[in-house]
């Protein structure tokens, strides 16, 4: 009989976003070893954990958005782009209480201590991967070993690598921590989006089409925090009650909203501009 790992290793591939996440969630929790985590509450049971390679065949591919991720089409569209936009990184000031860091930040505005000028890490990859689109040095870091280890909430993702296969832009991304239930999903939406953006700037580079292909989320620590179970137990009952395409949008079912959302964030991001300093 083979001895059960530990940290039960969880691999999963699937066509679409929506159906690698659902299957990983699921097995996370079937297979999960049973771990506290340092935000337990009292009476909170331990997380369901595992190491998890999810990876994604068609990301961009309808159906693209599972209907049970956290919060709303809105908040899934401010995510994506604080991600790939930076929408927020006028937020980042630690001195006054405020974010610490962004993705967007440290993906294009990496500071070092005694360099002069931040790097810009995206413009890097796509560089490199238009001197040699097979190199295998196309990457971001987001960790910084002289901040991250004294924050309260240090960074989940740890690099983003990038190679090019033929017309495919493949995404390798890298999370020493998910929280496989309640942000997994928005993760893997905002950098598969991450990853399109990519491509373009590639594509124009090269003066060919590159398309956004296969991505691969890979999280040291994918759990299910004990304080979640009631919720995901309600979850798994939708996987009885509603079929696969009951549970995902595509795209073009929700891009009103998304349309609507994107006016909102506009007229938010345009109002704070306005607003004098002192009032922030």
């Amino acid at each position: 009989m083979e001895e059960q790992l530990r940290l039960p290793v969880v691999k999963v591939v699937a066509d679409s976003l929506p159906a690698a996440w659902e299957e990983a969630v699921v097995r996370t929790w079937e297979e999960g070893a049973a771990i506290a985590t340092q935000y337990d509450q009292p009476g909170d049971p331990p997380s369901r954990d595992v190491t998890a390679v999810i990876v994604v065949r068609k990301p961009l591919d309808d159906p693209r958005i599972h209907r049970a991720m956290p919060g709303g089409l809105e908040d899934l569209e401010v995510y994506r782009q604080e991600v790939v936009f930076g929408i927020h990184d006028h937020w980042i000031d630690p001195a006054a209480g405020k974010w610490q860091y962004t993705y967007h930040e440290r993906l294009t505005a990496y500071s070092v201590p005694g360099v002069a000028e931040p790097v810009d890490q995206i413009e890097y990859v796509v560089e490199a991967l238009a001197a040699a689109p097979h190199t295998r040095r196309a990457q971001a870091v987001v960790w910084k070993a002289w901040e991250d280890a004294g924050f309260e909430h240090p960074a989940c993702l740890q690099r983003l690598w990038f190679r090019v296969l033929g017309d495919e832009l493949i995404l390798n991304a890298h999370l020493r921590s998910n929280d496989a239930f309640k942000a997994a999903f928005m993760n893997m939406y905002a950098f598969t989006d991450l990853q399109r953006e990519v491509a373009a700037r590639l594509s124009e580079c090269l003066g060919r089409l590159i398309h956004a292909g296969q991505y691969a989320h890979i999280a040291d620590s994918f759990h299910i925090y004990g304080s979640y179970f009631e919720d995901f137990k309600k979850f798994l009952e939708t996987l009885k009650t509603r079929s696969f395409e009951q549970r995902v949008y595509n795209i073009a079912d929700v891009e009103p909203i998304l349309e609507e959302a994107r006016a909102k964030i506009a007229g938010k991001l345009a109002e704070e501009r306005e607003a004098p300093a002192d009032s922030e």
